[in-house]
């Protein structure tokens, strides 16, 4: 496990910047932005939700898989338009992020020489237009940031949950 032992000002300072970027990112889906969430992520972005037991034993498929900007948006417009589910909004509860080695061989291709990879942990809320609030979701993002035109983006976010039971679909991106 890494610690912040011996990180340099730089390490320190992506960090910083990417907790901003987690924040912001998180603050889109909780503030009804979705239509803003797409932009936190790279063009070529890949998006997924998988448990925790799924990626111990190497299970192929998740939750969730999207790949690239441009699938979000239609994620995006699939949840304004197309999807029937019960009205809810979320609240996210982050940590602060911390640097995690790339696994061996990495994932898909996406290895970056720039890419950094970075993990926060998670708590989701869910809202419901009710009143009634329910711990959704818990778990960690597990991101390869990217520096594009002055910031930082998401070009790879797997989002693990440490329980495989939802109490309802997953609509909304987490």
């Amino acid at each position: 496990m890494a610690s912040n032992i011996g990180y340099t000002a730089a390490d320190r300072d992506f960090l910083a910047a990417a907790a901003q970027a987690c924040a912001d990112c998180a603050g889109a889906i909780d503030d009804d932005s979705l239509e803003a969430w797409p932009d936190y992520f790279t063009d070529d972005c890949v998006y997924r939700v998988e448990t925790r037991e799924g990626r111990a034993n190497g299970w192929a498929i998740g939750l969730m898989h999207c790949e690239g900007r441009a699938m979000l948006r239609d994620r995006v417009l699939a949840i304004r338009h197309g999807n029937v589910f019960d009205p809810h909004t979320y609240r996210h509860v982050l940590s602060l992020p911390r640097f995690a080695p790339a696994p061996a061989g990495g994932q898909r291709g996406t290895e970056l020489a720039s890419a950094r990879r970075v993990l926060t942990s998670f708590n989701v809320t869910r809202v419901m237009k009710t009143g009634e609030m329910t711990l959704f979701a818990v778990g960690t993002y597990d991101d390869r940031f990217v520096e594009a035109d002055g910031r930082l983006l998401i070009h790879e976010r797997t989002v693990v949950l440490d329980s495989r039971n939802l109490d309802t679909l997953l609509v909304i991106p987490l």
